[in-house]
C-alpha cells in the first residue's frame, strides 16, 4: 500500500460510514429507488448538480427535501413554469429611499442563494430562463447589475425534468445539460417497494428523517473524493469509453453511424468524479472498471446526440452506450 493510500485509508473508513449512514436514512424513506440514491448521492460527493428525469409521481421532489435533511443543508424548490423569469431565481436590485430621502440600490437574493436548490419541472421554463441558471452551476456565482454575487458552500442544483415528450416542454440546451453532472432516470419502483410504500405513507404518522451529517461534512468528503487514487487501468477505460463515443474518432463498429456529436473532456472529468465519489460511497480505497461501467449512461447519455438514421432505426443512446461498453465487461 502506498503512503498516500494508507494515510487517507481511515479517512475513507469514517467518512464512508457516515455516508453509508445517510444513504440507509434516506433510503428508510425513499422506497425502491435504491440505485437513484446512490447516484444522487454521488453527484453531491463530486461537487455536481444531477439531472433527475422521470414522469411526475416518482418522489422526486421527497428525495430532494429528504436528502437536505439528511445531509444538513439549507434547502430551497424553485417551480419552473412558463412565466418564470430570471430575476425570480437569481434575485433582483431594488431602489430604496432611506429616512434622510437618500436613494439606493439594494441587492434581493433570489432562492439560488442556498446549498441545495430544486428546480423542479426546470423544463417547463422558457430557454432564457433555463440559461438563468448557468452561470451559477458553473461558477457558484451570479452577476446582476454588474456585481458578482458568490453563492453559499456547498451548492448544488438538483433539477427534475419531465419526458420531452410531455407536451409543454422546452428541451434543455446543450450548454446546460453538459453542466450537470449525472442525469438519473426515475422509473416505477417495484411491486414490493410501492406495497411498502402504501402501508407507510398512508398511516397516521412517518418515520422522522434524522441529521446524519452537515454542510461541513460534506465539503470534508468532496476534498476527499479528488484525493482517492485511481488505477492507470481504470484512467484508461474512462478515457477508451469517452473517446469512443465521438464519431470522429471512434473505433467502434456503427458509431459513426449512429452519433452525430459525442461527449467532450467534460465527460471524462465528470466520470473520473464519479467513480471516485462512488467508491468513497462504498467504502472502498479506490475505484474499479465496475464503477466506469456503472455509471457510463448517467455521465454520457445526456452528452450525446444521435443521428437522424440512428432515430428512424429506433437506436436509443442507451444502446449506443451498451455498445460502446462492451470492451469493458
Amino acid at each position: 500500500m502506498s503512503d498516500t493510500a494508507e494515510h487517507i485509508l481511515p479517512e475513507i473508513e469514517r467518512i464512508g460510514g457516515r455516508l453509508g449512514a445517510a444513504r440507509d436514512a434516506v433510503e428508510r424513506v425513499i422506497y425502491g429507488q435504491g440505485e437513484v440514491v446512490e447516484e444522487t448521492m454521488i453527484t453531491l460527493l463530486a461537487g455536481g448538480h444531477a439531472l433527475l428525469v422521470g414522469v411526475p409521481g416518482l418522489a422526486k421532489t421527497k428525495l430532494v427535501e429528504t436528502l437536505a435533511k439528511v445531509l444538513g443543508l439549507d434547502a430551497r424548490r424553485v417551480q419552473f413554469t412558463p412565466d418564470l423569469m430570471p430575476a425570480d431565481i437569481i434575485g433582483s436590485e431594488v431602489l430604496e429611499e432611506g429616512d434622510s430621502g437618500r436613494r439606493s440600490f439594494r441587492f434581493l437574493a433570489g432562492p439560488v442563494f442556498c446549498q441545495l436548490l430544486m428546480a423542479d419541472e426546470i423544463n417547463r421554463a422558457s430557454p432564457r430562463t433555463q440559461s438563468a441558471l448557468l452561470q451559477a452551476m458553473q461558477e457558484r456565482q451570479v452577476s446582476v447589475a454588474g456585481q458578482r454575487h458568490e453563492l453559499p458552500a456547498p451548492f448544488h442544483v438538483l433539477a427534475t425534468q419531465n419526458p420531452l415528450e410531455q407536451e409543454g416542454t422546452y428541451p434543455l440546451p446543450e450548454a446546460q445539460l453538459d453542466r450537470f453532472l449525472l442525469q438519473i432516470n426515475v422509473r416505477y419502483p417495484d411491486l414490493e417497494a410501492e406495497r411498502r410504500m402504501l402501508f407507510a405513507t398512508t398511516g397516521a404518522t412517518e418515520d422522522a428523517v434524522p441529521t446524519v451529517l452537515s454542510g461541513t461534512d460534506l465539503i470534508a468528503a468532496q476534498r476527499l473524493v479528488r484525493r482517492i487514487p485511481v488505477g492507470e487501468s481504470v484512467v484508461e477505460a474512462i478515457l477508451s469509453l469517452v473517446r469512443a463515443g465521438r464519431p470522429e474518432d471512434s473505433e467502434v463498429e456503427g458509431i459513426r453511424e449512429l452519433v452525430s456529436w459525442g461527449p467532450g473532456p467534460r465527460a471524462s472529468q465528470a466520470l473520473m468524479l464519479a467513480v471516485r465519489a462512488r467508491a468513497l460511497l462504498q467504502g472502498r480505497l479506490a475505484p474499479s472498471i465496475d464503477d466506469v461501467v456503472a455509471l457510463a449512461g448517467p455521465v454520457l447519455q445526456h452528452r450525446m446526440a444521435l443521428t437522424f438514421t440512428a432515430r428512424a432505426e429506433g437506436v436509443t443512446v442507451a444502446d449506443v452506450i451498451d455498445r460502446l461498453l462492451q470492451p469493458l465487461r
